[in-house]
This record gives C-alpha cells, sequence and structure tokens, in this order.
C-alpha cells in the first residue's frame, strides 16, 4: 500500500446571522476549516482536519499549501500505515534520518503553528486509512476502548448577565448534559461582569449540574487570580485557558492560587509544550486539539505524558467532524480522558460536513465501532463550500 497523493480544501461555511454569536474573536460568522485527503494507489481514501484558528477569524490559503507543497509531497510512495515513522519524517525534514539513527528529534525551524497544524489533519487521514484497511476503529489501533460511553458537556455560553442562566438550560435540556461551558474574560470587559454572569449561571442551573468556564487566555495573572477568588463559592468544574499560553509560569501561579482545577491546551503544539505545562505544574486538565497539536499520533504522547504526571486529559474538539472524530478514537482509548466536549454553537462542519450523526443520549456520547475514523465525507458539501 502506497500513498498516491496528498490535497487540501479550505471549508468556508457562512452562518446565518440569526444563528452568530460574539466572542473575543468578533462576530463568528462564518466556520473554517482545511480538510486533507490521502488517497492511497489501491484506492483508499483517508481524511484529516487542520486548522490555524478560530471560527471566522482565520485565512487557510497557507495551510492548505503547507499540506500540499511541502508536506504531501515527502509522503508519496511511502506506506500510510507507518504513522509514527512518517510523523517524524513531517517533522523532521531533511533531517528525519538522524532522528532515526539517533533516537532523538531533529526538528525542522517551524516545528509548531502552522507546519503542525498541518502535520496535525494529515497524521488523522494516514489513521483513518489504517483502520480502514483492516476494517476496524482507529480505537482498537490504539490499545482498544477504555469505555464504550463518555460523559458530553455542552459548550457555548455566551450570553450576558440577563441570559446565560436560560442559555445554559437550553443546553441542558438539548441532551441532558450533565455539565456545561461558558465563556468568561476581556469579552465582558471587566472581571466582575465576568463573576456577575457566573453568579447568574449558578443561580439558573442549580447545584447538580458542573460549570466550566473558558477565559480564552484573556486575563491577567491578577486578574485571573481575581476571577478565581470571586468565583469560589460558585463550585466551578475547571477554570480553561485563564491566561495566554505564552506565559507558563503565569498559568502555574494562576494556578497556585486556587483549588478550582485549571485547563489548558487547545493552544499548544506538540508534547513539548505540553511538558512544559506538567512540568511548571501549571495545569489540572490537558485539553489537545487533534487537528493543532500534532494529529492522533501526537496526541497518544500527549496522554502518556498526561498519565504519568497524574494529569487528566480532555480534548478540545470545538471543530469539524474529521477532529472530533479524532477526539473520539483518542478518548476512547486514553484512561486519562474523562469528558468530551460537545459543541452548541451554531457549527455546520461538524453536523453537515458528514453523513453520520453525533447523537448525545443522556448526557453521554457513545463510542462508534465504524471503520478508520468512523465517518463518510458529504462530497455535496465539500463542493458548496471550497474555498477556490
Amino acid at each position: 500500500m502506497r500513498i498516491r497523493s496528498v490535497s487540501a480544501k479550505w471549508l468556508h461555511v457562512p452562518i446565518p446571522p440569526e444563528r452568530q454569536h460574539v466572542s473575543d474573536f468578533g462576530v463568528i460568522d462564518s466556520f473554517d476549516t482545511v480538510l486533507v485527503r490521502v488517497e492511497t494507489e489501491c484506492g483508499l481514501v483517508g481524511h484529516g482536519e487542520s486548522k490555524s484558528a478560530v471560527g471566522s477569524v482565520g485565512v487557510y490559503h497557507g495551510l492548505v499549501a503547507t499540506v500540499e507543497k511541502e508536506l504531501g509531497p515527502l509522503l508519496v510512495g511511502e506506506d500510510p500505515r507507518d504513522t509514527a515513522r512518517l510523523w517524524e519524517m513531517m517533522y523532521n525534514g531533511s533531517r528525519a534520518h538522524y532522528a532515526f539513527d539517533e533516537g532523538r528529534v531533529f526538528p525542522v525551524l517551524s516545528r509548531r503553528g502552522v507546519t503542525v497544524a498541518a502535520m496535525s489533519g494529515i497524521d488523522s487521514a494516514l489513521w483513518d486509512i489504517a483502520g480502514r484497511s483492516l476494517d476496524a476503529p482507529v480505537w482498537r489501533l490504539l490499545g482498544g476502548r477504555c469505555r464504550d460511553r463518555l460523559e458530553a458537556y455542552a459548550s457555548g455560553g455566551w450570553a450576558g448577565v440577563n441570559g446565560i442562566g436560560e442559555q445554559l438550560a437550553s443546553y441542558v435540556e438539548r441532551g441532558d448534559f450533565r455539565a456545561v461551558k461558558m465563556r468568561v474574560g476581556i469579552a465582558d470587559g471587566t472581571v466582575a461582569k465576568s463573576v456577575a454572569r457566573v453568579k447568574a449561571a449558578r443561580e439558573a442551573l442549580g447545584p447538580d449540574i458542573d460549570i466550566m468556564v473558558d477565559a480564552h487566555g484573556t486575563f491577567s495573572v491578577a486578574g485571573a487570580k481575581r476571577f478565581c477568588r470571586e468565583v469560589e463559592a460558585y463550585n466551578l468544574a475547571w477554570f480553561e485557558e485563564p491566561i495566554t499560553a505564552d506565559d507558563k509560569r503565569g498559568c502555574a501561579e494562576v494556578r497556585a492560587s486556587t483549588d478550582i482545577p485549571i485547563a489548558a491546551g487547545e493552544s499548544e503544539f506538540t508534547r513539548f509544550d505540553f511538558r512544559d505545562l506538567a512540568d511548571a505544574r501549571a495545569v489540572d486538565i490537558f485539553q489537545p486539539d487533534m487537528a493543532i497539536c500534532g494529529g492522533i499520533t501526537e496526541a497518544m504522547r500527549i496522554a502518556a505524558l498526561a498519565s504519568a504526571y497524574q494529569i487528566r486529559v480532555a480534548p478540545h474538539m470545538w471543530g469539524g467532524a474529521l477532529m472530533f472524530s479524532a477526539g473520539v478514537q483518542v478518548s476512547a482509548a486514553c484512561p486519562s480522558v474523562f469528558i468530551l466536549e460537545y459543541s452548541l454553537g451554531a457549527n455546520p462542519m461538524l453536523h453537515d460536513l458528514v453523513e453520520e450523526e453525533f447523537p448525545i443520549e443522556n448526557g453521554e456520547f457513545v463510542i462508534p465501532d465504524r471503520p478508520g475514523l468512523g465517518v463518510t465525507i458529504s462530497e455535496e458539501f465539500v463542493r458548496r463550500y471550497t474555498v477556490a
């Protein structure tokens, strides 16, 4: 089995005005991603997802070019099932032979950012092919399932203080969710307003629904500490990305100041970034994103690292169907994973890109056993929303 081609398409799906929301990234008026396609000479096809921005704020031409012009050509003619070897080839480039000989990495200068995001989509597509070639779900290749279902939490929560309780309560009703996540931080204007919204959420939901909060890295260290002090009475399940990912020591300061669990990782690339989070004792929960962290191959390494440091894992799964499905495969196989993110914002890339549905039953997601990543691409959707 050999790789014939590696291609990518930028998908851009407008969101109707009545379903748009506003966050610290601005008005989210579209959903965008890069769909990666790997085809073998024998006709097997695998898909993956890469991204380099949130919602509608990204321009993906560079990411498409990295997949097709830089990384893809390295893999043509290779066996797609050699996922670990091909990951090292992409990460180390022309010095990959040194990495194999010496047993340590010799990464290209662009060892973060767009390059690793591009690798992520390719890697997941390779795992998709491996599973399909054996008529087995990817989780079977990763060591089998640790569980056949996982609790899911409803992710959204942008409404103001007068509407956040109703908004989150509607999430609970839609899927019998027992946990919800809301956004806080700079978009509120002040720490006090974020605190007021959390208070309103807790009063509306009562004591039995877990509430997570996500600041998208927008608080200062001092602001994050103040927020933690003032929401202590509301029993938060976790505080996500309290400050910028560039300040791991600052994140460690926030964690040391509170007993609210700190979660982060959606902005991190490769196991090396997550190692630094662990060494700094900056987080309680790792949140790797399959579309940027390095794909399934690297996510398994990150999960192993988490286990060694007694850190739990809750993958970041706000994206399209391919990154969600890749996250499900890792979550099924990794004992450190304890919950799944389920987008409740307008997300056609999750619900319309593939033919399968992702139902929530009694607040839980049932792990599918379909081959590969377990999804079938809607070619009509791809044709309609591809950016030329």
